[in-house]
């Protein structure tokens, strides 16, 4: 038995050696081959290299090989990082020019997500030329209060106010030539976006203490906000911070027809937490809340171009939350930032979201719509108090931590201010 073995082991050998031979013959007459006997129970490429005279070189091969490896590697990491170097100037740029640079709570990929919103030179003209629109119709408004009244004061505001459209009116005309010609650079084009919205600042701010003279006997807190554009220099900064919370109801009347999202209504940033206190509906999500930068969606549909009453409650104690549009509880939920209070020393904006203190402002993100009756409690209101609220019954409460009123903002970037009386002019 073990003879027969030995001979079948033989003949394998024989027919591997033969069929090797008669195969060199395709690669040329320099080209040999050494036939090696292999025991039966032994793996033929172990064996192979167990015997192979150039261990050396083999070994050598694989050396080139991992640093070849090595060598792409690093090659790939070196195009990563130029193309986030590109992407982070394509985002300074777009921010510069009024477009999109990113946002939210930072989510990568969370950018371009508003399909209204500018993407270029020609939509950042367009955006200032509706701004100037808007200046221009509320000072139409002042001509005719001003000769009904006979106003001479009035009318040398309203010249002194035309003149300062024309000059916006010309820098927007230069900007139009120099992007047809290719010539502005980033840093001109940065200046000049900063003496417009610094124009446009000082604009709105005339024609506000002009319009003064229409509302000597306007109540202070009977008035909305209106952010026509989706910009990221458009806003309300409140003048006093938040102190600390436990719990807290925000509750405010809104309209806007913006989509997809409506933006931003408020932020709430505190150093080193950008998003303590946030509600925002971007792109195609819901409107969220976001507290400590924890999340929860609310139900609300808010975007029929109509007014809505919303208000939200929490309280720190396994962070239970409620939701309430017109009045009527729509949503409740918990464990959103459950033991954490709201952090005092920050700022609150209104129209736009903060990715730092008091700036980083996106224009994806930016609030598009009216805004009033906007109030901040330090506790949670009862579902009846809510009510009351929505209805604008006598019985209802302003805010104790915040209450709408004008002399507690401050605007910025063309956000206007008009006459509201809620339940009055719902729709």
């Amino acid at each position: 038995m073990q003879a027969a073995r030995m001979g079948i082991c033989w003949r394998l050998f024989l027919c591997s050696c033969l069929f090797l031979e008669s195969s060199s013959q395709d690669f040329g007459a320099q080209t040999q081959f050494i036939c090696t006997s292999v025991p039966k129970d032994m793996d033929i490429c172990a064996a192979t290299l167990q015997n192979s005279v150039p261990g050396d070189d083999l070994k050598t091969t694989v050396m080139q090989l991992r640093e070849t490896v090595l060598q792409q590697k690093e090659t790939i990491m070196n195009q990563k990082e130029t193309i986030r170097e590109l992407t982070s100037k394509l985002s300074r740029c777009e921010s510069q020019s009024g477009a999109e640079p990113g946002g939210r709570r930072k989510e990568p990929g969370s950018k371009n997500t508003m399909g209204d919103v500018s993407r270029g030179p020609a939509d950042t003209l367009a955006q200032l030329s509706q701004t100037l629109q808007s200046l221009k119709q509320r000072l139409e408004n002042l001509e005719q209060f001003s000769r009904s009244n006979n106003s001479v004061q009035a009318n040398s505001l309203k010249d002194l106010l035309q003149n300062k459209i024309d000059d916006l009116e010309k820098q927007v005309l230069s900007r139009v030539n120099n992007i047809e010609e290719g010539k502005p650079t980033l840093r001109n084009e940065t200046e000049q976006r900063g003496r417009v919205e610094s124009t446009l600042t000082s604009l709105h701010q005339r024609i506000t203490d002009l319009e003064k003279g229409q509302r000597d006997n306007r109540p202070l807190d009977k008035f909305q906000l209106t952010f026509p554009l989706r910009t990221n220099y458009m806003y309300a900064k409140v003048k006093k911070s938040l102190p600390e919370m436990y719990a807290l109801t925000v509750c405010m009347w809104l309209k806007s027809n913006a989509s997809p999202g409506v933006g931003t209504p408020f932020s709430y940033a505190v150093p080193g937490q950008a998003n303590e206190l946030v509600l925002i509906e971007w792109g195609n999500n819901a409107m969220e809340i976001l507290i400590n930068d924890k999340v929860a969606k609310l139900p609300f549909i808010i975007n029929d171009g109509k007014w809505h009453h919303i208000c939200v409650t929490w309280t720190t104690r396994d962070g239970v939350w409620e939701a309430f549009q017109d009045g009527v509880k729509r949503g409740s939920g918990e464990n959103l930032a459950p033991y954490h209070p709201i952090k005092p020393h920050g700022l609150l904006i209104l129209g736009q979201e903060q990715d730092t203190l008091g700036g980083g402002y996106d224009a994806t993100q930016a609030f598009v719509g009216d805004l009033a009756n906007f109030h901040i409690w330090d506790r949670k209101l009862s579902v009846g108090e809510i009510y009351n609220l929505a209805t604008c019954s006598s019985k209802a409460q302003v805010g104790n931590v915040f209450a709408w009123m004008e002399t507690n903002l401050d605007i910025y970037g063309g956000a206007s201010k008009w006459t509201f009386e809620a339940c009055r002019q719902l729709n």
